[in-house]
């Protein structure tokens, strides 16, 4: 195992673009860590005294509509965007690791039932489908997890079953049946630990589309409802002002475009690193 790590670092770290995403992750995350004790004002305190006053030294990323400051609320509005992405993203793993480790285990008719249920899901576009389901549960921060959870674990399944199809033939999974293990077990302890490698690259571009997702939805007035901030919502108010405020549009949209970029690079290097038919190409 421990071999396995250092080869794994050895050739993730050849990508100078992934090991840059990780430490804007890293930064980012530590930013919605300690919002609290680095933003300068309260996101929800309005002045409209000072309204729509471009980047200054007071307030250095300007204000709204409303006098807030929004590099407050960009730092607050991190967390939601980021937690809205993880959880998600948790949501959507499990379920595509249930459906897939089941499908490629049993095989058979569980496993044509269970395909034929994900086609049926794949045919229905993603963002209209969490669109129509928000419309009708109302907006909030945990419809939005649970939804954008529940409808994009299709892709994640079809991984992880292609994975235990291979793996079920293995030597080990059948010395493992010779000697009567149950199968609950040889699922979890054997054969779940050999097909995760996707699952990792794919749980990490799957954080950036949920992030896209929720600013879309927030952009759309689906998503995180205001006073409480989100990058998607910030950007919603600013748009009405998008000639005459353009720090409104512009800091929240760098902030979703650096975001999304970096965990598409770090999936991009977990790729390369973890497929050894990739690491002789670097």
């Amino acid at each position: 195992m421990g071999t396995q790590r250092k080869l794994f670092w050895r050739y993730f770290k050849r990508s100078r673009l992934a090991v840059g995403g990780v430490i804007i992750i890293v930064v980012i995350f530590l930013i919605a860590a300690f919002a609290s004790l680095f933003a300068p004002y309260d996101p929800g305190k309005t002045d409209v005294s000072v309204k729509l006053r471009p980047p200054s030294s007071r307030h250095v990323l300007g204000t709204d509509q409303l006098g807030r400051d929004v590099f407050s609320r960009m730092l607050h509005g991190s967390r939601v965007s980021l937690s809205v992405g993880f959880v998600a993203v948790a949501i959507s793993i499990v379920i595509g690791i249930l459906v897939g480790a089941v499908a490629g285990y049993y095989s058979g008719w569980v496993d044509a039932v269970l395909m034929r249920f994900v086609d049926i899901m794949l045919c229905f576009p993603s963002f209209f489908l969490i669109l129509t389901v928000v419309a009708l549960l109302g907006p909030s921060i945990l419809n939005i997890m649970v939804v954008i959870g529940v409808t994009s674990w299709m892709g994640t399944s079809r991984f992880v079953r292609a994975e235990f199809l291979s793996l079920r033939e293995r030597d080990f999974t059948q010395a493992a049946r010779a000697l009567g293990v149950r199968d609950r077990r040889i699922i979890l302890r054997h054969i779940l630990p050999n097909a995760l490698a996707p699952v990792f690259v794919t749980a990490t571009l799957k954080v950036a589309s949920a992030i896209l997702l929720e600013a879309g939805l927030s952009f759309l007035g689906f998503g995180v409802q205001p006073p409480a901030p989100s990058w998607g919502n910030i950007l919603t108010e600013g748009r009405t002002y998008i000639f005459d405020a353009w720090w409104l549009t512009v800091f929240p949209g760098l902030a979703i475009l650096i975001t999304v970029l970096s965990f598409n690079l770090v999936g991009e290097g977990l790729r390369d690193a973890l497929d050894p038919r990739l690491r002789g190409r670097r």
